[in-house]
């Protein structure tokens, strides 16, 4: 991870919890009330553990309803009979435990699956597929409802809005099933629909096309007029067409989803009709059909230009599982897939297929991914807003710290909401380590964010169990509305040191804490100097580095600052070197700017001891002078 840079403040982290077969939840149908709330608290816990700030749930899996539906009936995979009160309501105590955790609750409907059997008589009386059974048809001992019939997309629309108006969700969220995959031998039989309502279409493949674009379209349009803050997202088959066929596609040669289901997903994204897309991208990386970074690279060059959100489905449940290709025995290959987004900005966060095998970690797989790009929380993406429209609503003000005080788990913080036109939803919580003012530009990553906790009544409070015992502070809380707009912190709160705490500062003046060679030159001239001098050198591709070596009095973690004046002809990315227990970790810092004052490389594990801890290296592209001039070391756990 260090490789990559300060760790994102923003990415979207979740994993879906299939119900249809109780394939996650619940564990089996006609478990007890208690139980199955037991279990869903489990899995809650196993996303914030996680550091999650999303779940995927299916609530709607076969034309069922884990709510009180109007519509349809309650699903078979609560009580093993399908139509039978479970005896509480899963989707409104699913939603309240979610938030209560502050994750984003996206309930996930099957919009055309009727039953996985082909026998209409196993429907509950009443059903809507038997009381209209010609809205279903049978293909591959399978129900589906005919999204050719103008009647069933109203239908299905209304069953599942019906979720989003009466519950609190954060999402309406659809999988890869429309149309079903085609079976050698099978044929969808909606040829009488076609004779009724395909008039225009030169063909059934273009006329089952726009059925689904209408379905896409239609809910987009209902939804925003009823919550336009409930973000719309899809989650279609990875490939949308290969190149070979249309010059449009990716360079794959796999299934089209766009000819094989009739999902053309790209005309989604490029209408803007949806607010995320996040495509089942369930093949390794260098896949000879289907090359996992060719797809990435395809669909960011799609939502490029639009206000789709690009999130990436990942195929968890391949990894360490026998049969799969040689790639998926290495626990290192869903972690490799997060580091490729580093290349693509496009590519926002994550979704991991599904909860058991999440929770399951095959060959400590998942548990990887989460240490090297999961270290530190993160705030969901601000929503653009479907086609660039924002939902309405503007960003609450700043909070105010009311306590910080220490106890014996830790240091517990309690802070007022501000009065305002909005109310928060919830709040971002932040740690800088020792008592100084942070370096504004730390907060545009995860390094200081420490947590983020629901809203709840007037104000809040958290308790820090991390807080080292004695050590200096700085606590800072933002507030944060439905759609993830920040306001700015409210006043900080310092805390002071204990008998424990250390914090020490290292001048290039300072003896026996700095070396350096003869190419490195010594001056007074600027006045944003630590000291009466600094050192300089011109950037060259050799190594020789100015290093400040420091006592660390204690293993643990530590924050480097580093003090640097500033000006036009200083280097623009000067590397920084820090000795940590892990081996040696580079920071760029931006030295034409934010001098005379001190900035944050990092928290960084570092072992105790006397030696060379921070550096200041020659080798860098040609840009100006780089300079060395102090670096402070402040123990914060």
């Amino acid at each position: 991870m260090s490789a990559a840079g300060p760790p994102p403040k923003r990415q979207f982290r979740g994993f879906w919890l299939a119900t249809v077969a109780n394939l996650d939840w619940p564990s089996r149908p006609g478990l007890t009330p208690d139980a199955q709330q037991a279990e869903l608290r489990g899995w809650l816990d196993l996303a914030r553990q996680l550091r999650c700030n999303a779940v995927v749930v299916q609530v709607r899996p076969s034309a069922d309803a884990l709510w009180p539906s109007p519509y349809e009936p309650w699903s078979a995979v609560l009580t093993g009979q399908q139509g039978t009160h479970p005896g509480y309501d899963p989707l409104g105590v699913l939603v309240d435990e979610a938030h209560a955790r502050n994750l984003e609750l996206h309930a996930w409907c099957n919009p055309y699956r009727v039953a996985n059997h082909a026998d209409p008589t196993r429907l509950v009386a009443g059903h809507p597929a038997r009381r209209d059974p010609e809205w279903v048809i049978a293909y591959a001992g399978r129900l589906y409802y005919d999204p050719g019939q103008p009647a069933v997309r109203s239908f299905v629309q209304d069953a599942m809005l019906d979720a989003v108006t009466r519950y609190d969700v954060d999402a309406l969220h659809w999988d890869d099933y429309f149309y079903p995959y085609p079976v050698a031998g099978e044929t969808f039989a909606d040829q009488a629909s076609f004779a009724a309502y395909g008039a225009g279409f030169d063909s059934l493949a273009a006329w089952r096309r726009h059925n689904v674009d209408l379905l896409v379209a239609q809910m987009s349009d209902r939804l925003r007029a009823v919550k336009p803050w409930v973000r719309f997202g899809i989650s279609p088959f990875g490939i949308w067409r290969n190149a070979a066929t249309d010059p449009l596609g990716s360079r794959t040669n796999g299934l089209q989803s766009y000819d094989a289901i009739h999902a053309d997903s790209r005309r989604w994204v490029r209408e803007q009709w949806i607010d995320y897309i996040a495509p089942q991208l369930y093949w390794h990386l260098g896949h000879p059909a289907a090359d996992y970074t060719e797809l990435v690279r395809w669909w960011s060059a799609t939502v490029s230009g639009t206000s789709v959100e690009l999130l990436v489905g990942q195929s968890t449940y391949r990894v360490g599982v026998a049969g799969q290709d040689p790639a998926w025995q290495d626990p290192a290959e869903l972690s490799r897939h997060l580091t490729l987004h580093h290349s693509y900005p496009q590519v926002r966060g994550d979704l991991q297929f599904s909860g058991k095998d999440v929770r399951a970690d095959r060959l400590g797989g998942v548990s990887r991914l989460v240490a090297d790009h999961y270290a530190r929380p993160a705030l969901v993406p601000v929503a653009a807003g479907r086609g660039g429209v924002p939902a309405p609503g503007s960003t609450p003000p700043p909070p105010a710290i009311t306590a910080a005080t220490r106890t014996p788990t830790g240091v517990r913080l309690d802070w007022l909401a501000a009065t305002g036109a909005t109310v928060p939803t919830a709040y971002a919580l932040y740690r800088c380590p020792g008592t100084d003012a942070a370096d504004p530009t730390a907060f545009d990553d995860a390094r200081h964010l420490l947590a983020t906790v629901r809203a709840t009544g007037t104000g809040g409070s958290f308790t820090d169990v991390t807080a080292a015992h004695g050590s200096a502070y700085t606590y800072l809380v933002a507030a944060l509305d439905r759609q993830h707009r920040e306001s700015p912190t409210g006043p900080a709160r310092v805390l002071a040191a204990g008998s424990d705490a250390f914090s020490v500062i290292v001048d290039n003046g300072t003896p026996g804490g700095f070396t350096a060679s003869a190419a490195w030159g010594t001056s007074s001239w600027s006045a944003g100097r630590y000291g009466a001098d600094y050192r300089f050198t011109s950037p060259q591709p050799v190594s020789d580095p100015a290093w400040f070596t420091v006592t660390v009095p204690a293993a643990g973690s530590y924050r480097v600052d580093v003090w640097h004046p500033a000006a036009s002809g200083y280097h623009p990315a000067a590397p920084h070197l820090v000795q940590t227990t892990t081996g040696l970790v580079s920071r760029p810092v931006d030295q034409r700017t934010g001098g005379g004052r001190w900035r944050e490389l990092g928290v960084f594990a570092l072992a105790a001891g006397r030696r060379p801890v921070v550096g200041v290296s020659r080798w860098a592209p040609a840009g100006g002078h780089i300079v060395a001039d102090a670096v402070r070391l402040t123990r914060v756990g």
